[in-house]
């Protein structure tokens, strides 16, 4: 009698362990995918900001451009400016 309660025991400890690896696996394959899920999501915000860095740097480059090519206009029609005037003057 004795013997069939331990051979239940032993059998329901069994079970038990059985149960808690099946839970264990489960719960490291959730884990697993879910740091996978964040190593995927870190990779693209990672080339998002990558591109958007490139296009600053382009809009930056194309803004510089732009205000220097409006200096040497303002400063080329200053000179012309200046040398109409001292014309002018020599004129009279």
């Amino acid at each position: 009698m004795e013997s069939k309660q331990t051979d239940k025991q032993l059998a329901k400890e069994a079970e038990r362990l059985t149960k808690e690896q099946a839970r264990k696996k489960a719960w490291l394959a959730r884990e697993k995918a879910v740091e996978e899920a964040q190593k995927v999501a870190q990779a693209k915000r990672a080339e998002k900001r990558a591109v958007e860095e490139a296009e600053q740097l382009a809009n930056e480059q194309a803004r510089k451009k732009i205000w220097l090519a409006r200096e040497k206009a303002i400063a080329e029609a200053t000179e012309a400016r200046r040398a109409r005037e001292n014309k002018n003057r020599e004129g009279e």
